[in-house]
């Protein structure tokens, strides 16, 4: 089958219906099922490292009895393997532990927002137009600027992926989206040393991507670290621009999930109608915003998506369900699951949206600090922060600001705080919020009081 057969909506609607009449009295049963392409290039001096095109698909079926869950899955959308595969999660519950909780996802009365994020153009980019992108993006940040000495490696990549999900509850919804990006890394010599810049951009569509702003920030990220030194241990203040604030925020929402709130292992267990953060900071789950390239129109377990308020002035309004950690927490869903067709529905956060402030441009933030970093990177910050307890550890790269002004690049320096401390010093936050490639929608801001630790 062709890409535009297989990411047909109402075909993989129909065939999660087939293996859904399977369905035995007293069951209750789930079909997920999902099908896409996605190429990527790569290339290195001007030539093709690699060049990969891969279709892929998958189902996985969960069916309920008697309170015992039993799931199972494979990566085809063969109706006889799907069909014995149901007889699979049939054999799996039979063995499984009896849950009360355990059970589909019922209609929650919420109504689908409709959203457009398939592009059709993608599926006509041809393997040339891919490979001429990606040596343009080389050749583009090798002339960049002098220093640069070598690029890493330049990408581009697309993909275009639908999913379906049916119920014995009612629930078929589906889901359809095209994505672009491409990437690129800058080596930029140091004495003896060298330095290195990330650039990164995506969109629905090939005229999404900002090849311009990829080049700039490799470019300026590589090189403006050349010099950089040790700095002397101080108290400071961070600016970070929406994509550092996106992945601060973003570690924090990853901590609202009711699965981790059920099981206390978050640093917000049970503090939900309290201030966790400065008043400036709002912030909540919109998967309906089709600015976002997070945007779906139903969860993992079909039910409408729809915004979800995590952080009000400060004030945390609650947290992100699926359906089944809201039952054992006496609540309902949110319309939160996230899943894979390989894998069982968790709960997560799937667009965060954080509203711009009145602290100006990144700009007049920076002109705004006497004494702080702007920070470039953040490094080991998923592997060294306890999601449990929110303490953290991370090195930080970046120029410092004196008196409102950029002076010096530093590295080889940590900053200690914990994800609590951050949200609650957040003295600014900028008026530039911006929509990420990540789907994440967020401003710049400053944080205040951080110690860095340096000489």
């Amino acid at each position: 089958m062709s890409t535009v057969e297989t990411t047909d909506q109402e075909f993989l609607l129909g065939l999660g219906e087939q293996v859904l009449a399977l369905v035995r009295p007293g069951e209750q049963m789930e079909v997920a099922v999902s099908s896409g392409h996605s190429t990527s290039v790569k290339v290195y001096g001007g030539e093709v490292e690699s060049y990969t095109s891969a279709d892929s698909s998958g189902a996985g079926i969960r069916i309920i009895a008697d309170g015992r869950e039993g799931f199972a899955s494979a990566g085809t959308l063969d109706l006889d393997i799907l069909s014995a595969l149901v007889e699979d999660a049939r054999q799996n519950a039979a063995f499984a532990e009896h849950d009360e909780h355990a059970g589909i996802a019922e209609p929650d009365g919420w109504e689908v927002v409709e959203l457009d994020t398939w592009r059709s153009e993608v599926l006509a980019i041809t393997a040339e137009e891919r490979i001429a992108r990606a040596i343009d993006l080389e050749s583009r940040v090798l002339g960049g600027h002098p220093a640069i000495s070598g690029v890493r490696t330049a990408s581009y990549s697309d993909s275009a992926g639908a999913s379906a999900l049916v119920s014995t509850a009612g629930i078929r919804a589906a889901n359809r989206s095209t994505g672009v990006s491409a990437m690129v890394q800058a080596l930029a010599v140091d004495g003896d040393r060298s330095q290195t810049g990330f650039g990164w951009h995506g969109g629905r569509a090939p005229a999404d991507v900002d090849m311009d702003h990829i080049v700039e920030r490799a470019v300026s990220r590589a090189t403006e670290l050349i010099g950089a030194v040790k700095p002397d241990s101080a108290t400071v203040e961070l600016v970070l621009d929406p994509h550092l604030s996106a992945t601060i925020l973003g570690l924090t929402a990853g901590t609202l999930g009711g699965d981790r709130i059920v099981k206390k292992r978050s640093p917000f267990v049970g503090r939900d109608g309290q201030t966790i953060a400065s008043p400036l900071l709002n912030m909540v789950d919109d998967p309906t915003d089709p600015l976002s390239l997070a945007a779906e129109s139903t969860d993992g377990e079909g039910l409408a998506t729809r915004p979800v308020p995590l952080v009000t002035n400060g004030v945390l309004d609650g947290f992100v369900w699926d359906s089944y950690n809201a039952r054992k927490a006496g609540v309902a869903s949110t319309g939160s699951a996230q899943r894979g067709t390989r894998g069982l529905p968790t709960p997560g956060v799937h667009a965060l949206s954080v509203a711009g402030g009145d602290g100006g441009s990144l700009e007049d933030l920076i002109a705004s600090v006497d004494l702080g970093i702007f920070v470039f990177s953040l490094a080991g910050l998923h592997s060294g922060v306890n999601a449990i307890s929110g303490d953290f550890s991370v090195g930080v790269e970046g120029r410092m600001i004196r008196s409102g002004a950029l002076a010096e690049p530093i590295s080889e320096c940590t900053l200690g705080s914990t994800l609590q401390r951050l949200l609650l010093d957040i003295t600014s936050v900028g008026s530039d919020r911006t929509h990420l490639a990540s789907g994440v929608a967020t401003p710049s801001m400053i944080i205040s009081g951080v110690r860095l630790s340096g000489s």
